[in-house]
């Protein structure tokens, strides 16, 4: 009986603690109405310290995004631009765990392969035609892909890699992208595996895609640009 009742203890142990980890995995949640960050704030925590409640404005959570002008999709190579709105330009998000984008495609442009360290996202189509997928972590790589047309809604989950792309050739696409987090973060993987800094050793990569080294210098040596502002 002593052992069966040792080994349900550390059973429900285990179990706490998993719960507890899964709780700690998303964004901190509020314990008051609002946590309005106070970014001038040199303390190093989880997210953002709160602003004290009394110093609260309604402009804390209020943002002139003007979402609904057009961006510029002629100042990178991909065509895309992306407009987050996270808890850097508005405040009131801390500790909510949502944030939003405007992602503008020209005519072939691409959002391209990426993904989300801390956020789901969901996005709906505003206008034109996308073509949209992600792939399955691990051994299975599987790709899973849809087009997309005005009013359509699909989902990436959370770290998964994942892209748009505009088939249209002559008429830009637009569309809005809500994500699980404050600060969804987003690791561009063209950009940071041959436009990391410093640079990843070629005889890594190389062995990687399994392609010659030259390959990858030319690689490096391209300009990878952001497509977020």
């Amino acid at each position: 009986k002593t052992q069966m009742a040792s080994s349900s203890y550390f059973l429900v142990i285990a179990l706490l603690a998993l719960a507890s980890w899964q709780t700690m995995a998303s964004d901190p949640s509020p314990l008051q109405d609002f946590c309005v960050a106070e970014n001038s704030s040199h303390v190093l925590v989880n997210g953002f310290v709160c602003k004290d409640p009394k110093d609260v404005k309604a402009e804390d959570f209020f943002l002139a995004a003007k979402l609904d002008m057009p961006r510029d999709t002629n100042t990178n190579k991909v065509g895309s631009n992306v407009t987050l709105i996270n808890v850097m330009r508005l405040p009131g998000l801390n500790t909510l765990g949502i944030s939003l984008a405007r992602i503008d495609y020209a005519p072939l442009g691409e959002n391209p392969p990426h993904a989300h360290p801390r956020a789901t996202e969901i996005l709906t189509v505003l206008e034109g035609t996308l073509y949209a997928g992600f792939v399955t972590s691990n051994p299975d790589n599987k790709f899973l892909s849809k087009v997309l047309n005005k009013g359509d809604v699909f989902v990436f989950p959370e770290g998964l890699i994942h892209f748009q792309f505009n088939p249209n050739p002559y008429k830009p696409a637009v569309a809005i992208a809500a994500l699980s987090s404050q600060n969804p973060g987003a690791i561009t993987i063209a950009n940071a595996v041959f436009g990391s800094k410093p640079a990843i050793s070629d005889d890594v990569l190389a062995k990687a895609f399994q392609v010659e080294k030259n390959t990858v210098d030319w690689l490096q040596a391209q300009f990878w640009a952001d497509n977020h502002n």
